[in-house]
Formats: C-alpha cells, structure tokens, sequence
C-alpha cells in the first residue's frame, strides 16, 4: 500500500443496501439467518466428508475443501454487512478495506480455479472410471488444491498491489455493503487506466479459462454419456451461478453498469452462492445425504424410531 493513502482517506463510507432504518432491521434479520444456514451447511459438508468412509475420495475431497472455501469467502463480507446494518456510522477503515478486498480477491479467485479441477475430476470418473483412482491419487488432489490457492494468493496480491498504489483523496462514499474493487477505482484520485486494463484482462483469463475448460470437459462427458452427465448437473448450477455474476461484474461493457443492479448481483456471489453449495451437492446424492443424517444423528438416521 502507498503510504500517501493514509493521509488522505482514512476510511469509506458504506451506504450498503438501504438507507432506510426499517428496511435495514429485516435485512439484518434476513442476512443472519443466511449467514448461519451457510456457516452451518458448509461444516456439516466438511464433517460428513471427513467421518464417513465411503467419501473418502477426490471428489468429496475437492467438495469439502470448496465448503471451507465458501466459509472464508462468505466471513469476509457477511459479518461487517450484519453489523452496518445496525450502526449509525457505517464506516469501514481504510487498512479493514484493504484487507477485505484481498482477502475477498483471494479466496474469490481461488475458487474459480477449484471448480474448473473440480469439473477435471468429473471427466476423469466418467470418461476413464478404470484409472480414476490412479490419475486422481491423493499427492494429485493435493497438488491440484495447493495450485488452486497459490494462484489466488498470486493474482490478489498483484490486484492488491495496483489497486492500492493508487491516491485517495476524497470522496469517501461506497454506494455497496463491501469494498468493491471498481467502486474503489472510481474513488481513486490518480490515473486508473492501467487499473482498468488490468481489470479487464485479469478478469477475461481468470473467468473465462476455466470457465471454457470447464465447458469443454462436460460437454465431452454429455457426447454419448447423457446419464453419466445428468450426474454432474449440480456441479454446472454451481458454475452457472458462481462465473455468471462474477462476469456480469468484472467483464460486462460500462453501459450495463448500475449501482442497484451490481449491489443485487454482488448479493448472489457472496452470499447466496456459499449458502446454496451444500444444499445443491447433496440434493443428488445419497451418499452426502446418509453421511449428514448419520451427523444429526442415530433418530434420523432411522425415522421408525
């Protein structure tokens, strides 16, 4: 960060999603209640994954570790949004804004490379189940998680590093309930169109690669495989849902921009979308299933009881 930074602006103002005072009651209501269901969700899935036997494979491997994901992705929005809803000065520091936007960046950008491994190890399953276990051994799930983190930690810090060299000198106002990288830029008093061209780029080859060979290995299983595909629908609403907003965001023409619409969109991405991952990976199987009743425990497991 430049050290210019903290003579000038020394924290942003988050309008967040409503001004209104009642609005903003049943928005805290309504966040906690989703930020609980996620947190709760996700370490069921982790649980399950980890206590049961039979899901002791790359798939569930790769499934628990996006859950944790999601935890971390969703706990660096959530709780600073629950508590603006109910402060008078909704305000966040200038280093809580830096921290949010890397850490946001970070685990955000990690997951786009996880789910494009995740959909590898579908192909593999479906297309070459005779040497799924060989291809897909513990020191390549290993890899393949290390990789997916490493390259978020790379491609945040070089987001980081151009976004916070810049000059903020006033206005202070974020019209969003989180830092979000182009309202900062807006902010910026200095030059921002390399900024912008790193923007753009970063976001064209961190969405749309892995998005591509995530379409590419499924569209693959879906040629002469329709009911070994039909499996993989879950992982796809995920995708769908998760690149969609995200690219409605980062690499949409300036034209579609509107402070409204990205406030809803930035909703899906960050908080919706953790919270509805467990719920899609177990709808469809029964395996996830059997393992979290075993979790609430033997009455559930056994509904005669």
């Amino acid at each position: 960060m430049h050290p210019r930074n903290h003579s000038t602006v020394t924290e942003f103002i988050l309008l967040g999603l409503s001004t209104d005072p009642s609005t903003q009651i049943l928005l805290f209501q309504i966040f906690l209640i989703i930020y609980l269901a996620t947190l709760v969700g996700n370490f069921l899935l982790i649980l399950a994954v980890r206590t049961d036997g039979r899901l002791h494979n790359s798939m569930y491997f790769f499934l628990s570790s996006l859950s944790f994901l999601d935890i971390c992705y969703t706990s660096i929005i959530v709780p600073k949004m629950l508590v603006n809803f109910l402060a008078s000065k909704k305000t966040i520091s200038f280093t809580g804004c830096a921290l949010q936007v890397y850490f946001y960046l970070f685990l955000g950008e990690t997951e786009c490379v996880l789910l494009a491994f995740m959909a590898y190890d579908r192909f593999v399953a479906i297309c070459n189940p005779l040497r799924y276990n060989a291809i897909m051994n513990t020191e390549v799930c290993i890899w393949m998680i290390g990789a997916s983190w490493s390259t978020g930690c790379i491609i945040s810090s070089m987001d980081m590093y151009f976004t916070y060299r810049l000059t903020y000198c006033g206005p202070n106002v974020i019209n969003h309930f989180f830092c979000e990288v182009p309202l900062l830029l807006q902010l910026s008093c200095s030059d921002i169109s390399v900024n912008n061209i790193i923007k753009l780029v970063g976001g064209t080859s961190l969405l749309c690669i892995p998005l591509t060979l995530i379409l590419i290995s499924y569209f693959r299983i879906h040629s002469g495989r329709y009911k070994a595909f039909s499996t993989c629908i879950s992982h796809l609403v995920v995708v769908t849902i998760f690149y969609g907003t995200a690219m409605f965001m980062y690499i949409r023409p300036k034209h579609l921009a509107t402070e409204d619409a990205d406030k809803l969109v930035a909703v899906f991405y960050t908080v919706i979308t953790p919270t509805l991952n467990p719920v899609i990976y177990s709808l469809r199987n029964k395996d996830v299933q059997r393992a979290m009743r075993r979790l609430v425990g033997p009455t559930a497991c056994n509904p005669n009881r």
